[in-house]
């Protein structure tokens, strides 16, 4: 039993509804189901008096007891008096001497012979046999027994003609035979409940409980009035168990993805972009990377079937690019020597990786000064493991500027990490193709070196063809790494897991 002391608390955290639930009870005797409720206890709905139950049994104050029972009824009672398809072609069997020829049933019953045969042989009631020198039905003993009495599915359908079948009144074979009849039987749960009054939940109802008009907050209206003389307000528990709420969120990528252009954008730098399907011309040799690098071989990239090449339109950049290959052109370089292959540079692919968004802007933003970025999809042959993917995306950008140096790229790498949170990185000296120098950023994660991706100043020979002669300083960083680092996520598999579950304990709003 709950002691005085207590139960004079238990009684002040009740709510308006809960009270007049406890009294409502003890008046019907200490017990009742929701509809006594709404009729002798003034509640309006159902839902308002389990609320309120729900909370007493949570105190002792009360307990609930529910019965659930299974009805079976028919979805059409009108369609279900004319009977089922096999009487009516046991009916027209027997009229027709026991035997009929399946045209002649089909004349009968039309649209329905098909089910009644089906029926029939399920049933063995009829077997197929040659009738009047085609195919035919010919009655069995079992039909000729069956005639003059019902089916076992035939008698449960007369039942729930007259009203809904509980289920342990029913034979589960029937039912499942009927439920295979489409949409002519239905099932129906009818739950019982009732609330009743434990030994503390009637001393509760009979220590004199005062109903009082409750508020749950202070507005203007009820201070101005003088409302708040009359009435009572609700006391709230901050101990009570509350469910966890989740508020909508967006995906770590998504969120990162915001993150990263505002700070780009809060910097002065324009968003770009540009297709996946891309000809190797733009991926690979306009970015000055030989027609024999490892990178065009068959295990790196995703070559396309359809189409297999894309045309190269600009003759007079192609025989830049191809002079640049061959010979260097007039850059002052010696190029890569042999024979350029307009047929390679054509080959059709996914991109390999962003800097081709560069290279397509470089082109048509020439002039100092520039400033760019873009978040990138590209392909390529990985293995997948915990940080490896065949598709991901690179955080690509370029600065055009007449004083643009390794420095400046440096600083530029240190400030985009530092904003994202954090400054301790690692560049070192690389080797890039197109970007003279090269370096490459990691960051310790996971008790290892994670790369991050790499920069460096775009060679003369990338922006020769394009007449650019300021200095270009370009980078890619990898997006879902980041993302791996800023959520101590330790598989880069789990950001593409649809798991709701992780999303709502997630931290990312």
């Amino acid at each position: 039993m709950v002691s005085k002391m207590d139960m004079k608390e238990l009684l002040e955290g009740l709510s308006y509804n809960e009270k007049r639930l406890l009294l409502a009870l003890d008046k019907n005797g200490g017990r009742g189901s929701p509809a006594d409720m709404i009729e002798k206890g003034g509640f309006g709905l159902e839902v308002e008096v389990m609320g309120s139950a729900s909370w007493l049994a949570s105190q002792g104050l009360a307990e609930i007891s529910e019965d659930s029972t299974k009805y079976f009824e028919l979805t059409d009672v009108e369609e279900s008096r004319k009977g089922l398809p096999e009487r009516r072609a046991l009916t027209a069997l027997d009229s027709n001497g026991g035997s009929m020829t399946l045209t002649a049933l089909a004349s009968a019953m039309p649209g329905e012979d098909n089910i009644a045969v089906g029926w029939l042989m399920r049933k063995k009631l009829a077997t197929m046999q040659e009738v009047s020198g085609e195919k035919g039905l010919v009655l069995t003993d079992l039909g000729k027994q069956t005639l003059g009495k019902q089916m076992p599915d035939e008698e449960l359908i007369a039942r729930m003609i007259e009203a809904p079948v509980e289920e342990k009144d029913a034979d589960p074979k029937v039912v499942k035979d009927l439920k295979g009849r489409k949409g002519m039987i239905k099932e129906t749960v009818v739950t019982k409940r009732e609330i009743a009054l434990t030994a503390d939940g009637t001393a509760a109802a009979r220590s004199g409980i005062e109903i009082r008009e409750e508020l749950t907050e202070v507005t203007d209206e009820v201070i101005q009035s003088g409302k708040w003389k009359d009435v009572e307000f609700r006391k709230y528990d901050v101990q009570t168990f509350a469910p966890a709420a989740y508020p909508a969120k967006k995906n770590p990528l998504t969120r990162l993805g915001n993150e990263v252009r505002r700070l780009f954008t809060d910097m002065g730098f324009t968003e770009m972009s540009s297709e996946y399907v891309q000809n190797a011309f733009w991926n690979m040799d306009t970015l000055f990377i030989p027609q024999d690098h490892p990178a065009r071989d068959m295990q790196d990239t995703f070559f396309l079937d359809n189409p297999q090449t894309i045309p190269l339109d600009d003759r007079e950049l192609v025989a830049k690019i191809k002079a640049i290959h061959e010979n260097g052109g007039d850059t002052g370089s010696t190029g890569w020597g042999g024979t350029w292959s307009e047929e390679k540079a054509a080959q059709a692919i996914l991109r390999t990786h962003s800097t081709v968004s560069s290279i397509k802007y470089i082109a048509e933003h020439p002039d100092a000064p520039q400033k760019a970025f873009s978040i990138s999809r590209i392909f390529r042959k990985e293995s997948i493991d915990a940080t490896h993917l065949p598709e991901f995306s690179q955080i690509e950008g370029i600065v055009i500027d007449e004083n643009a140096n390794l420095d400046m790229l440096i600083s530029l790498i240190r400030e985009f990490y530092a904003r994202m949170g954090f400054d301790k990185i690692n560049v070192r000296p690389s080797y890039f193709p197109y970007t003279e120098p090269s370096l490459e950023l990691e960051v310790f994660f996971n008790g290892k070196w994670l790369e991050l991706g790499g920069a460096g100043v775009f060679r003369p020979e990338v922006l020769a063809p394009f007449g650019v002669k300021t200095p270009v300083l370009a980078w890619g960083f990898g997006f879902e790494r980041l993302a791996m680092l800023k959520w101590n996520i330790t598989d880069i598999r789990d950001l593409y897991i649809s798991d709701l579950d992780s999303l709502k304990k997630s931290t990312v709003y």
